[in-house]
């Protein structure tokens, strides 16, 4: 196709548009509405995903060796659990650095307490770890029980898979909630589509009598239906990305209910885009091409 011709489908696609001024209202309306509550639901699903991903990465194994471990078998240990398949991250706390720790926690108020036993340690060495798939935490846990002079090793198995089960389940519904609304969005938009072109039925018949290829008759069709999707989408993508931006400036970034980073606005702004206008558009064609078949078979 040429450029000339694709010029002209163009033109013709916009004077339809403007001829058929109702219509065309309408079914800016409904792409508009839609993709504003799709678009919504995206921005609640992406934070959703964002949430589950930052309390799974909190995850980590506490491992803690015997008292009659010395620094330099502790220092092997460590390099052993270094060395597991899976391991993200080790870091060694010496029963001193624990003792410390302690004492900042706790604060003041407990000072007295613990000055009794500054002189005898009861805290053994601990090793941190954190796996670089949250769902391998249990299993390098397993592993670090089997080595030579590790005492225990606290792995919060209940909470850990109560955790996933709960994570899988948010993110399930959210895929199939989704899901529904994109299936919602292309039935309401092609049909508004159909219903426009339907109102042209008797242009396309002529056009087809007095000669005129199928491609050129779908064309114009397909370039309003890609006008409708763009146009259509501009404006939810507008006010949803502007609202996002004032609440996450607001909160400063963080969900204040649960101290978790929100996605950053750019970066949202970008996923919403593909998908919003990649969607008006898609669904636009798609609903040009359905649409014109039928009235093509004469």
């Amino acid at each position: 196709m040429t450029i000339r011709m694709l010029g002209r489908h163009l033109r013709e696609g916009c004077k339809n548009l403007l001829r058929n001024g109702w219509m065309t209202f309408a079914s800016i309306s409904a792409v508009a509405i839609t993709l504003l509550i799709l678009g919504a639901t995206l921005v609640i699903a992406l934070n959703a995903q964002q949430l589950s991903n930052y309390v799974a990465g909190q995850l980590q194994v506490n491992a803690y060796l015997k008292q009659n471990v010395s620094s330099a078998q502790a220092q092997q240990i460590t390099a052993e659990v270094k060395a597991l398949p899976g391991v993200s991250s080790v870091r060694y706390v010496p029963k001193q650095q624990g003792f410390k720790d302690l004492q900042q926690r706790l604060g003041k108020d407990y000072q007295d307490v613990l000055q009794g036993f500054s002189n005898k340690n009861p805290l053994p060495d601990k090793i941190v770890v954190q796996a670089a798939d949250p769902k391998q935490t249990l299993s390098i846990a397993q592993k670090i029980r089997a080595l030579p002079g590790v005492d225990r090793v606290d792995d919060g198995k209940q909470v850990v898979d109560k955790l996933f089960r709960f994570l899988d389940l948010v993110r399930n519904i959210g895929v199939v909630f989704v899901v529904g609304l994109v299936v919602m969005a292309m039935f309401l938009i092609s049909n508004t589509i159909k219903i426009t072109i339907f109102s042209r039925r008797r242009e396309i018949e002529i056009m087809k009598l007095v000669g005129a290829t199928n491609w050129f008759i779908r064309w114009p069709f397909l370039t309003e239906g890609i006008i409708i999707g763009v146009v259509g989408a501009v404006l939810p993508f507008a006010i949803i990305a502007y609202a996002y931006h004032s609440v996450y400036a607001r909160l400063g970034g963080t969900f204040l209910a649960v101290a978790f980073p929100l996605i950053p606005t750019a970066q949202l702004a970008q996923k919403l885009a593909l998908v919003m206008f990649g969607l008006g558009i898609v669904i636009g064609v798609w609903g040009g091409i359905m649409s014109v078949r039928k009235f093509l078979k004469i």
